[in-house]
């Protein structure tokens, strides 16, 4: 799959910023591949990208339009079926993260086909997996892992991954999600492979390699949450993870879209390391992220100290400080590159 860029981002009507994570996240990683954003009234969500139409954005040389929302169930709402004819009329292609082909509308196949234009569903891969095997494979892995859903597993490991490279690591970002590939430009989709395949994906996308290469790999929900924990489990126990990183918001309660109590950070490294042992008997954590977008930076500095002192691992948010001390342990624990 091969999507064209310049993006324009579509973030429809979301009723706040972590239901465009994925447009947002495009932003955050890909800056100079998007030309502007297209909202609808009452979107509460803003990529402070120039505000476009699709005819605006196709003279300003872009190629693709991304739906960059998402939302329970991952379908395409009716109300904005008109935004993506639109865009295909304006001679856009179109890639999308959700669920639902796009081709399942018939207004959007229809439009797609009058056009000549492609339709992209990243979600949707066209590989066939194999049932995942647990077989002990070469070359090194850290994931990262979640007290919740949409805590910064991704941006975590984006982060990792930008500065293990920067210290003499060979290290890749390998994507699990619908942003990630939009990122990267390879993965798999995990939460759209059929349950019994999900651990054997996870082990495709982290194949054997040299022992001195590191996979980066995205995480995907929370063992705790009970929409999500299916996929955390696979891609746990698919990635055979030597190491692990555990991310958290510090403002929460409830897990996100359930009524179930966040866990607390040492339940999320018990229940990881017991459930990954399975595939991986050494495996072990060697950080902490926490996403402090929150919070003041004094505020937050005090809490990464504390949690730091609290654990006994180094602890940082990786985007407002970066994560230098993580790749410090990680080269403590198993060598410098």
């Amino acid at each position: 799959m091969e999507i064209a860029h310049p993006y324009l981002l579509f973030l429809g009507d979301v009723p706040d910023a972590l239901a465009a994570k994925t447009g947002l996240g495009i932003v955050d990683w890909r800056r100079d591949w998007c030309h502007g954003q297209l909202r609808l009234d009452g979107c509460k969500a803003d990529a402070k990208l120039p505000d476009m139409t699709p005819q605006e954005a196709a003279k300003s040389g872009v190629k693709t339009m991304v739906i960059g929302a998402v939302n329970a169930g991952g379908v395409l709402p009716d109300h904005w079926i008109a935004s993506v004819v639109e865009a295909l009329d304006a001679g856009l292609d179109i890639a999308s993260g959700l669920h639902m082909r796009l081709a399942s509308v018939p207004e959007i196949r229809d439009a797609a086909a009058r056009n000549g234009r492609q339709l992209h569903d990243v979600r949707h891969s066209d590989m066939r997996f194999d049932t995942g095997k647990g077989t002990k494979r070469s070359g090194k892995r850290v994931l990262a892992v979640g007290t919740d859903c949409s805590v910064g597993k991704k941006y975590t490991a984006l982060a990792l991954e930008q500065a293990m490279r920067a210290k003499g690591f060979d290290a890749d970002f390998r994507a699990t999600g619908q942003t990630g590939i939009f990122i990267s430009g390879r993965g798999v989709s995990l939460d759209a492979v059929v349950a019994d395949f999900i651990s054997g994906a996870a082990e495709w996308i982290s194949p054997a390699a040299d022992e001195n290469h590191w996979d980066v790999i995205e995480g995907q929900g929370s063992l705790f949450h009970p929409s999500f924990a299916g996929v955390t489990l696979g891609l746990l126990h698919g990635s055979q993870p030597d190491a692990f990183i555990v991310c958290h918001e510090p403002t929460r309660t409830n897990m996100r879209g359930v009524k179930t109590p966040l866990p607390t950070i040492q339940q999320v490294i018990d229940l990881t390391i017991a459930c990954g042992r399975l595939t991986n008997p050494d495996i072990r954590c060697v950080g902490i992220c926490i996403n402090t977008a929150a919070l003041g930076e004094d505020e937050a500095r005090k809490l990464l100290a504390a949690t730091q002192a609290e654990y006994g691992l180094p602890a940082t948010d990786p985007v407002r400080f970066g994560c230098d001390n993580v790749v410090e342990r990680i080269a403590a624990e198993f060598g410098q590159p």
